[in-house]
């Protein structure tokens, strides 16, 4: 009797892993100097992939609005997080950048760390334990 009483409770905990809270995230991205083309807003989960938007774990496209553009994801598991978005005014689905290093269209990164070379994904790292908003600039160099 003891081992069903003990399989039960392990097979609950189990299953209790299944039906894990799942989060929602609003981007507020603001200053976007004007309404042409696209801004891209990348959710990244891994230190190893963070600036590679083929590996980002969504990427969202929406037409750029002079000032403010509003992203919501849904569906997030708890765990630590960052963004990265650009305002891709040339439409070629990429963040341009002069000498492959500074970015010459509007980026945005979660916690708005200053930058001196690439950004790091601790920098920009946030944690989601519940629903959350987040405010972020936009950067023009």
């Amino acid at each position: 009797m003891r081992l069903i009483i003990l399989g039960f409770l392990a097979w609950a905990i189990s299953c209790s892993s299944v039906f894990a809270e799942e989060y929602n995230l609003t981007v507020n991205l603001h200053g976007i100097k004007n309404s042409i083309g696209q801004v891209y807003v990348e959710l990244y989960s891994d230190a190893k992939t963070f600036r590679e938007s083929a590996l980002a774990q969504h990427v969202i496209k929406v037409a750029a609005k002079n000032d403010n553009v509003t992203v919501k994801l849904s569906g997030l598991k708890p765990g630590a997080y960052a963004i990265l978005a650009f305002h891709d005014e040339d439409e070629n689905g990429v963040l341009n950048k002069r000498f492959g290093m500074i970015p010459i269209e509007g980026y945005a990164l979660s916690n708005d760390p200053e930058v001196f070379g690439p950004p790091a994904f601790e920098d920009s790292k946030f944690e989601i334990v519940s629903d959350k908003e987040l405010n972020i600039p936009i950067h023009y160099k």
